[in-house]
């Protein structure tokens, strides 16, 4: 069953968010058997506290190789380079309801 991460930042330094780091990130999701579904856009919160200023939903086929792709030494690196660069939130919904 499908899982589902998303992604909830706040980008403070955009030249290093989207020059450095997005790329990268997508290209290791693509590697490891992810498909992204929605990236930026507009966001309207329906209830509770408004999104972050960028949102992205990504789907993997299950959960471990959601959880596989984020804990691999690969994305590991990745994410060193969007340190400091956003406030961030990410988490992984299995999507066996």
């Amino acid at each position: 069953m499908s899982a589902y991460v998303i992604f909830q930042g706040e980008v403070f330094d955009p030249d290093r968010y989207f020059g450095e780091y997005a790329g990268k990130a997508g290209a290791s999701i693509t590697a490891a058997g992810g498909r992204l579904i929605a990236a930026g856009g507009k966001a309207e919160a329906l209830e509770g506290e408004p999104p972050m200023s960028h949102n992205v939903v990504v789907e993997f086929p299950t959960m471990d190789a959601a959880l596989a792709w984020y804990r691999s030494e690969e994305y590991t690196q990745i994410r060193k380079l969007r340190a400091g660069a956003a406030r961030t939130r990410m988490y992984v919904v299995d999507g066996t309801g």
